[in-house]
């Protein structure tokens, strides 16, 4: 067995198929996760999360030897920190995970080392490690190369664009870049662009950003076009014929754990700056909230033109279509709500791409379309895009499946 190349810690959503794809390229990988159970998954060669074609990936570099799971951090001669940076108090970023990672791997460090953080990171956090390295290993001051690169991937789609979307490197000097750069190179094929740490961390930050303010403007819109009647599918379709348009499509929300959280990096340490982002984060929040305003009204007008309270399916948890990632999903979050407003009313909670959940008893999706009164549509799944609704129905589409 070859010695140890990459240390992975956190084998989640982007950890786990970056150890992959290194390891596939024949380097050995040592991946690092707390939870004993993703780690015994893991060294059978089996995944506990959904994403097309990492099973084989998994299954192959755990076969050939080049990849394996562990709790603890052992001896490399590069580490991929991959954990989640989650909030604390009113979304300040909690940078707790990463400091805890790195300073697992600090007893190992050894000279000309690669330390790379793609945690999604406040600005700054690579320079707040450095110094929490060098302040615990002074004899390595300057002789680490420490380097920030985020991930840009789309879930469901993860494998490939590992591979082949561009990536944005930043080291905390230019020796540092370069190494990190060396290090992508033997595994991405899309092009790798140099900066700085700093600059690194905040075009992360900046592209969630940036399609959190669009998608805001599509929500405003659809709040705008219920009041004044206007079908906003086919008003945004119309719009975007328009060479210099682009108008994105409205949802219930915002979710996953990147769009809907890394807005808050910038307005936590920003607050007077960063005027339209935070705006955008109220509106896009907002929207979950008017959603299951909407499921309520419809039930009730139910209630009084019926006599009886009605069967409600409320389909999709996901944060997006297709995926079985539920993470700051506001789908959940409206079921949440329309649930707690009444506990004793009759609810099929659909979500195709997960066999259970801790919470919700889950129904498939024709039997749900079937009995309910009230169909309120959360994520546009492709599954739902067939269904022939029944005009005695009341359907809420919040997420243009129908249009």
């Amino acid at each position: 067995m070859s010695t140890v190349k990459v240390v992975t810690i956190g084998l989640g959503y982007i950890g786990l198929p970056t150890s992959a794809l290194i390891a596939q390229n024949k380097i050995q990988v040592h991946g690092v996760d707390v939870n004993q159970h993703v780690v015994d998954t893991i060294n059978k060669g089996k995944i506990h999360i959904v994403e097309p074609s990492l099973d084989i990936a998994v299954e192959q570099a755990v076969k050939n030897g080049f990849l394996k799971a562990d709790i603890k951090p052992v001896v490399a001669d590069t580490y991929l920190i991959v954990v989640p940076t989650p909030f604390k108090g009113n979304h300040e970023p909690d940078i707790s995970y990463v400091e805890t990672a790195t300073k697992n791997i600090v007893p190992l460090l050894k000279e000309d080392d690669l330390y790379i953080i793609e945690s999604t990171s406040p600005i700054g956090t690579t320079e707040k490690m450095m110094n929490l390295i060098y302040g615990e290993r002074p004899e390595l001051k300057g002789k680490l190369n420490i380097a920030y690169c985020p991930e840009r991937v789309l879930p469901g789609n993860v494998m490939h664009e590992l591979v082949h979307n561009d990536r944005v490197i930043g080291g905390v000097d230019d020796k540092s870049t370069q190494k990190a750069l060396n290090f992508y190179k033997q595994f991405v094929k899309g092009e790798l662009h140099a900066t700085n740490a700093r600059t690194a961390e905040m075009c992360k930050l900046t592209e969630n950003s940036s399609r959190d303010v669009q998608i805001a403007f599509a929500n405003e819109l659809s709040l705008i076009c219920d009041k004044a009647d206007i079908n906003v599918w086919e008003l945004i379709n119309l719009a975007n014929k328009h060479p210099r348009v682009n108008i994105l499509q409205p949802g219930c929300g915002v979710g996953g754990h990147c769009i809907a959280v890394d807005p808050y990096f910038i307005v936590s340490d920003y607050p007077m700056e960063s005027k339209i982002i935070g705006t955008a984060r109220e509106v896009n929040n907002y929207k979950s909230f008017w959603c299951a305003e909407k499921i309520q009204n419809e039930k009730l007008k139910f209630e009084l033109e019926h006599g009886r309270k009605p069967k409600v399916a409320l389909m999709g948890l996901a944060f997006k279509p297709n995926i079985d990632d539920l993470r700051e999903s506001p789908a959940k979050y409206i079921a949440q709500k329309v649930l707690q407003n009444d506990s004793n009313g009759e609810y099929f909670i659909v979500e195709p791409n997960i066999e259970e959940h801790n919470v919700f008893k889950l129904t498939n999706y024709k039997e749900a379309v079937q009995e309910a009164d009230i169909i309120a549509l959360l994520v546009a799944h492709d599954e739902f895009k067939s269904i022939v609704f029944d005009s005695s129905k009341v359907v809420l589409d919040f997420c243009g499946t129908k249009k």
